[in-house]
């Protein structure tokens, strides 16, 4: 199946819309695209299935074995036309300076997979073929085999890099996107904003993909994108699969949850779970005969006056967890089981009340990055935080996690991730692939509350 790595030589380059002009006009073609992100981010996939109407899935090498990024990326593109991966940060950034760090190349070498470099071109010319050698000189097992411009000032400009690349580099200059700014998405924590908070996305979309028929040689990209299989890897969680097909777990699906792996959900059903999708915004109670609840994370203080007028839904999910009911949540879904959540304007928004502590926004990140998490019960897993949230410690919570943070060297350690009757909550956002042990200890609660 052809295959294309969409990398940058620095975040904001450009990458994220030059993949989904690139997604959306192969889509537009009647092509099937198989989204993929590189590394932990959850709005860029949200971006990915708005264009191509496919699910998006991540792909982190930090967070996961190499194999385990085999598998997924093969089982995750059956009956595609071509798979389009979209990078993170510069092509080499990852965890550590190692050429293993869960970077973008690190993927691309993984899956065999060839690269296309985006190289942001305003006010450069000549020197562009010494920036783009640079990246492919670092790392020679990287196959960079062609480059898009972006923001380049009009086709003389776009034809003096072409020429110069193509002279001195021997790749292919595929074509460019010009200085737009009416196509650009705007921008919240550091991430993209979801993509159903988009104003007039459509619109943005077809001028892009307009540009990228106009000026970007997808021919050439394909062919490019051509190339042999990286062959069948064993499921590495075919010991659990069909396990659990009696539990029915409650997940939250609306705008303010909406940061879930694909994969994690994926493998929930592989195990034979049914998900049970509702919103706490607008549904009045989780649905019947839930086994168990998923609570993702999302942006829960932007839709908090919301969540916090839905008292029937709070009251619901309160008296459920207090009779038992086992329940995960990751960064919003623990702000959500908080008393509540008090915004930087000072406002105070009552949330479900079951971990007895408050939620605060704060004006900086408080915590980003890759992590290594052990649970009280000895399970040893890989993490990502990013929040902008703290919780207020008190003497009646109890910790289920203990985080230490390393890159070349130790960083820190804390104790997070709160824990009451059959709830863990925690700022972690986890993959379930990073450690199967994880995800069995929460169904395995849900079949005990089952089966009481």
């Amino acid at each position: 199946m052809k295959r294309v790595v969409i990398a940058g030589t620095h975040s904001g380059c450009g990458k994220t819309t030059v993949s989904l002009g690139i997604m959306a006009a192969l889509t537009k073609r009647g092509k099937k695209v198989a989204p993929f992100k590189v590394g932990p981010d959850y709005i860029d996939p949200s971006f990915h299935s708005f264009v191509t109407g496919n699910l998006s899935y991540n792909l982190d090498s930090w967070l996961l074995d190499s194999d385990t990024v085999k598998y997924l990326f093969n089982k995750n593109k059956k009956g595609m036309d071509i798979c389009i991966i979209e990078g993170v940060m510069g092509m080499h950034d990852g965890f550590g300076i190692d050429n293993s760090n869960g970077s973008t190349s690190h993927v691309a070498k993984i899956t065999k997979t060839p690269v296309v470099l985006v190289v942001e071109a305003n006010a450069m010319s000549t020197s562009a073929a010494a920036l783009i050698m640079g990246y492919m000189m670092y790392d020679k097992e990287v196959q960079v085999k062609g480059v898009i411009f972006n923001k380049v000032c009009g086709e003389k400009h776009y034809e003096m890099l072409k020429l110069v690349v193509e002279k001195n580099l021997g790749i292919k200059a595929l074509g460019y996107l010009p200085k737009r700014d009416d196509i650009s998405l705007k921008s919240r924590h550091l991430g993209l904003i979801p993509a159903d908070e988009v104003e007039e996305l459509n619109k943005k979309i077809d001028d892009l993909v307009e540009l990228v028929e106009k000026h970007i040689d997808l021919k050439s990209l394909e062919e490019i994108g051509d190339v042999e299989e990286i062959g069948i890897v064993e499921n590495p969680a075919k010991d659990i699969y069909m396990k659990y097909k009696s539990l029915k777990i409650g997940v939250p699906r609306d705008k303010a949850f909406s940061f879930y792996y694909g994969d994690n959900l994926q493998l929930m059903e592989e195990a034979g779970v049914k998900l049970l999708p509702f919103s706490p915004i607008k549904d009045k109670q989780v649905p019947k005969e839930v086994d168990g609840l998923y609570i993702g994370g999302g942006f829960p203080e932007i839709f908090a006056k919301e969540l916090e007028e839905n008292i029937t839904m709070r009251e619901n999910i309160k008296d459920l967890l207090n009779n038992g009911l086992p329940a995960y949540g990751e960064c919003g879904g623990l702000m959500y089981l908080t008393n509540g959540i008090l915004d930087l304007q000072g406002k105070y928004y009552k949330m479900v009340g079951f971990l007895d502590t408050e939620s605060m926004m704060t004006n900086r990140l408080n915590r980003f990055g890759y992590i290594n998490v052990e649970t009280k019960t000895g399970i040893k897993i890989r993490a990502h935080e990013f929040h902008r949230s703290s919780i207020e410690e008190n003497e009646n919570l109890e910790y289920y996690y203990h985080v230490t943070k390393y890159r070349e060297k130790f960083i820190g350690q804390w104790k997070c991730g709160l824990t009451k009757n059959n709830v863990v909550a925690g700022y972690p956002h986890i993959h379930f692939y990073s450690n199967l042990d994880f995800l069995k200890e929460f169904l395995d609660k849900c079949i005990e509350f089952k089966n009481r």
